[in-house]
Order: C-alpha cells, then sequence, then structure tokens
C-alpha cells in the first residue's frame, strides 16, 4: 500500500538516497530541499521535488500547500536535513550558532508542528541526529554547535511523542554515527566512514516504515563504531 512520505535534505547524501528508495517502493515522496536538480534529474514519477529553506518558516509553507492541495495525509515525515559547521569552540560566533540550530533544530520543529494536522494515526516522524548529541558518546572536537543541536532533538521528540500518544502518532529519533557522506567530506576531509549513504538510506527506509510499531520516543544509537 503507498504511503505519502515527506523528506528533507534530499538534494545530496542519505536523503537523497531515501527519496529514491521510497520511489522506487511505490510510495509518494515529497522531498524538500533547497537544490531541487539532482532529484529533478532522475524525473521519478513518484517523487515531487519543492525547492525549500528551511531556515525560512515561509518556505516551510510550501510545503503545507503542496500536502494540503494534493494528499491531505502523511504518513512518514523524516527531518534528514542538517548543518554542520567545524570550528574550533571559541572562534565559533553567535551566528554560527544560530545557523546550525535554524536547520538542525528550529527547521525540525517548525515542520513538523506545520505537518501535525497532516499525520494520522499511525503515522511516524523520524528524526535523524548524531552519535555526536548522545550523553556519553565520545564526540568530536569543533561541533560545538552541530552536536548541541542535535542533543537537542532528541529531547524535542521524547517530548512530541508523549504529547501526541493519545493521537497514536509516533516520534522516534536515530542517531547515526559517520557515514561517508559530502556534509562528512567536507567539515572532515580525508576522514574514512565506516558506511555509505545508501547503507545508512537502507537502514532509515526499513525504520521509518515498521520502527513505530515496536518504538515511540525512543533514540536509537545506529553507528558500528564509539563516534
Amino acid at each position: 500500500m503507498s504511503k505519502n512520505i515527506v523528506i528533507t535534505g534530499t538534494s545530496r547524501g542519505i536523503g537523497f538516497e531515501l527519496a529514491q528508495q521510497f520511489a522506487e517502493a511505490g510510495h509518494n515522496v515529497l522531498a524538500l530541499s533547497r537544490n531541487t536538480k539532482p532529484l529533478d534529474k532522475i524525473n521519478h514519477k513518484n517523487i515531487t521535488t519543492l525547492s525549500v529553506d528551511l531556515a525560512i518558516e515561509d518556505d516551510i509553507k510550501k510545503a503545507v500547500t503542496f500536502i494540503d492541495k494534493n494528499w491531505k495525509k502523511v504518513a512518514i515525515l523524516i527531518n534528514n536535513a542538517g548543518k554542520l559547521i567545524n570550528k574550533p569552540f571559541t572562534e565559533l560566533t553567535s551566528n554560527d550558532f544560530l545557523e546550525v540550530y535554524k536547520v538542525n533544530v528550529f527547521a525540525v520543529a517548525e515542520l513538523t508542528k506545520q505537518m501535525i494536522p497532516f499525520l494520522t494515526k499511525g503515522s511516524h516522524v523520524v528524526t535523524i541526529s548524531s552519535m555526536g548529541g548522545i550523553q556519553g558518546s565520545m564526540k568530536f572536537p569543533g561541533l560545538a554547535a552541530y552536536s548541541s543541536a542535535k542533543g537537542a532533538v532528541i529531547t524535542l521528540s521524547e517530548l512530541l511523542a508523549e504529547e501526541y500518544k493519545e493521537q497514536q502518532i509516533a516520534f522516534n529519533v536515530l542517531a547515526i554515527g559517520a557515514v561517508q557522506t559530502e556534509m562528512l567530506e567536507e567539515a572532515f576531509p580525508g576522514y574514512i566512514a565506516p558506511l555509505k549513504a545508501e547503507e545508512m538510506a537502507n537502514y532509515i527506509f526499513d525504520f521509518s516504515l515498521t520502527g513505530n510499531k515496536y518504538y515511540n520516543g525512543k533514540v536509537l544509537q545506529v553507528s558500528s563504531s564509539t563516534p
């Protein structure tokens, strides 16, 4: 049975792979990212791309308008978009923190809030966090803004799971370890991650479809290594 899926950060990396996997499996995908060209090139009949800057609230309304007009319901929302700034702590400006939090925290909260009217019993909201946001995990220096933001969305999801449990909407977080993506390469040139984007997308694909049967308000650590 085909489901309506909203995915953010679909221009590259994990989001790009996920959009294709859901489309190939016969689901309807709304792919949100500033750059729609990579998916537009693929031109899959099940993928609708919208150019959205998640840091701008008015841009998020484009997605709401599309869903209200065409779908009415959303089965799965995957908050995958991320922004990473790698700088020594004393060099991080307030604006750096704001930029990172805008995408990794505020946009997750705003998009999820706008999606609530379309989420029904059995819907699943999956937020992609990082092992860096997990208390007790080994941290990469330089990621004070990024990792603290990834910690914030974990608490946000736990809270939303509680707030919407009567409606039976599930909220879960996947705290992923290092994955070989363009974002990682830009932040840590030369670092080789244990997993490719496509491999992590396989896991997230399955979890998004079935994980809400087993989990709600949970954080799963998806990492074969400490960081």
